[in-house]
């Protein structure tokens, strides 16, 4: 068990079908796993009934925090706003989507405290060919770029010292928010290491991460991330 207390971030956008079955496992499972813990919600400008899902759990269980952004801003930004208002001794993110389970953080925990970062890797990706090729494209570009030598960047299930993570100014967010956390992490000597977790079709719901316009705009950034990047100083 951890001893520490833990934050979960849990970013969700046009999840009503499955918001609900993620909290209650996550409550489920922490108290197994984690001293303590919070689980931060943030609707991302949700048209469906998300919103009124999140705030309901949050009126039922004083560990579940509620936010809201009145439009949607993105799966970066949603990912910003959470660790603003976390409290924990570490910060960990999961997308809300059902394509991750919490039971896998006990393959994490080992790592926890031995390094800065702990990230999740999926064993074994269960997404559309599109978004695997537009995945292993980028994440060569990482390595080349920014020397982050990661099998799975984009993999949304990591764990951070809580200190570490509220101290990097992230600027850019979007699709980027996980290159631009370890990049700028890995500037000021953070430790890393990766850790193989189970990924799960999609069973109801629509994904956009892997859309063209997303994809775009990422593009576009990646060069202002490496350049930012790239005059930091080192610690």
């Amino acid at each position: 068990m951890l001893e520490a207390s833990l934050s979960v971030v849990l970013p969700a956008h046009n999840e009503e079908a499955n918001i609900e079955f993620v909290v209650r496992r996550c409550l489920e499972v922490l108290p197994r796993l984690v001293r303590d813990f919070e689980i931060v919600i943030v609707d991302d400008g949700s048209r469906d009934a998300t919103p009124q899902i999140v705030d309901r759990l949050a009126a039922e269980d004083a560990r579940v925090v509620a936010l809201h952004h009145p439009v949607n801003r993105g799966y970066g930004d949603a990912l910003m706003t959470g660790f603003a208002h976390t409290r924990g001794d570490y910060v960990m993110f999961m997308d809300s989507d059902r394509q991750f389970d919490i039971a896998d953080l006990e393959r994490l925990l080992p790592y926890v405290g031995r390094y800065d970062i702990v990230a999740g890797y999926r064993i074994r990706r269960r997404d559309p060919p599109l978004r695997l090729l537009y995945a292993r494209i980028f994440n060569l570009a990482v390595r080349l770029f920014f020397g982050l030598r990661l099998r799975d960047v984009d993999c949304a299930f990591k764990v951070f010292r809580g200190d570490l993570l509220r101290g990097i100014r992230l600027e850019f967010g979007g699709a980027l928010i996980n290159t631009e956390i370890l990049a700028k992490a890995r500037r000021r000597g953070a430790t890393l290491t990766e850790v193989g977790v189970h990924h799960y079709p999609r069973l109801v719901g629509r994904q956009s991460g892997g859309s063209f316009r997303v994809v775009f705009r990422a593009m576009r950034n990646f060069l202002r991330l490496w350049w930012k990047v790239l005059r930091m100083p080192r610690d």
